[in-house]
């Protein structure tokens, strides 16, 4: 039995994705407790069933001929590289780093596209080098830049054109697309653009690049941006007689953090784009479709584990000092960005999940008051020595926090 408020639905659903033993988490057939005993706290998890559960979810939902690419900026452990990696159809990076992460994971860079507004000579020299498999181009100067080092070392490579669409992916946490944006080439730029490309020696034209937003929680919304895409997409291929081999839709796939957040219904977005997908392939007869997801793929299946080291009352209010904190996991602290990942995020008392809950404020060893997980949150009675599980933990947790904040030591990761 689980106790958690009936309207907290962001933590049912992450509770439902683990099994509990007599009121206590267990991964992997381990429960939490032991886990915490032999790594020592804090630790993010990772559950390499929870990650497979995912992709066939998924591949169950979605066109079969839609390729799924992971973004690796969600979460860039080696080991869920190399386990998705075996999973999806390629891997969409950000950074030489990401790159040369991927490849060390036994990944191949031509299962690689790179994309990113600032990309520096280094690293396009450093993906050219390695026949990485596309880039997406953001800018008519980083168009130079790639062919001069094409030239400079008698190379060709695939690129896609990121477009910044006239659109924006709507009800989005961020949005990526629409009004001026540091991401792409403005939507009325790209025909000539693409017409430039054609016979260019040393950039073959693979197709085009848009993403309009993420976190999204509306299959309707997430529907509209497909639609709109490929709507600029058959458009783009009338006005230029241009064939487009490839058009990478992003993704923009949310999970819920907060306690009123419900579930992307992930059905009704296949159904969608299964109907959208039909209603183009007659005039995109050439074109081989693509979304990138990174949070929804590995979102879920991480949880950030710390330790109550201190029960105190300040005034009447009961506070709980964890071992762990903003500078281990900053989006669980709200810091990260309210428009992105809301506080609090889906949290409770691990070892104690069936006993009553009470309202408590979740904070961390540092020395600002930035530094909480939730305040006046209601949580199953817990002590000192018991252990805070935050869910959907397994992106933009670890890599996206500012490790070296008060010089603490930095948590351990851990997959089953």
């Amino acid at each position: 039995m689980y106790m958690t408020s009936k309207t907290n639905h962001a933590l049912q659903s992450s509770l439902a994705n683990f099994d509990n033993a007599d009121g206590e988490l267990k991964v992997a057939d381990r429960l939490i407790t032991e886990i915490a005993g032999e790594a020592g706290t804090p630790f993010y998890l990772y559950d390499r069933a929870s990650l497979h559960k995912r992709y066939h979810q998924l591949r169950q939902a979605l066109p079969a001929d839609l390729n799924i690419c992971y973004a690796v900026k969600a979460n860039p452990n080696n080991s869920i590289i190399r386990e998705l990696d075996a999973l999806y159809d390629g891997l969409d990076i950000a950074s030489k780093g990401e790159m040369m992460r991927a490849l060390d994971a036994g990944s191949t860079a031509d299962r690689m596209s790179f994309a990113g507004p600032g990309k520096s000579a280094d690293e396009l020299k450093f993906a050219i080098e390695n026949d990485i498999g596309a880039i997406s181009v953001e800018s008519a100067r980083e168009i130079d830049h790639i062919r001069q080092i094409c030239q400079d070392n008698n190379k060709q490579v695939n690129i896609l054109v990121r477009v910044n669409p006239a659109f924006e992916l709507s009800s989005s946490g961020m949005k990526m697309g629409g009004g001026p944006k540091q991401f792409g080439i403005d939507s009325e730029l790209v025909p000539e653009l693409i017409k430039s490309l054609v016979d260019d020696r040393y950039l073959r034209f693979h197709g085009i690049h848009i993403f309009a937003g993420s976190q999204n929680l509306s299959a309707e919304s997430i529907a509209d941006s497909f639609d709109n895409i490929l709507r600029y997409a058959q458009t783009l291929r009338v006005d230029t007689g241009v064939p487009l081999p490839i058009i990478n839709m992003g993704g923009g796939f949310g999970i819920p953090y907060i306690a009123k957040a419900t579930p992307l219904d992930l059905q009704a977005v296949g159904l969608h784009l299964s109907r959208i997908l039909q209603s183009y392939r007659t005039e995109l007869p050439e074109t081989s479709f693509k979304i990138e997801l990174g949070r929804y793929i590995v979102g879920e299946c991480g949880i950030y584990v710390s330790r109550v080291l201190y029960r105190k009352v300040s005034r009447g209010e009961t506070f709980l000092v964890t071992d762990g904190g903003l500078h281990h996991h900053l989006a669980a602290s709200g810091n990260l960005g309210q428009k992105m990942v809301h506080r609090p995020m889906p949290i409770t008392v691990a070892n104690k999940l069936d006993h009553p809950l009470e309202h408590v404020n979740l904070v961390g060893p540092l020395c600002t008051p930035l530094d909480t997980f939730g305040m006046r949150m209601e949580l199953p009675t817990a002590n000192e020595g018991d252990l805070i599980a935050v869910f959907n933990s397994g992106a933009y947790g670890y890599s996206a926090s500012p490790l070296g904040f008060l010089s603490h030591n930095h948590p351990k990761e851990i997959i089953l």
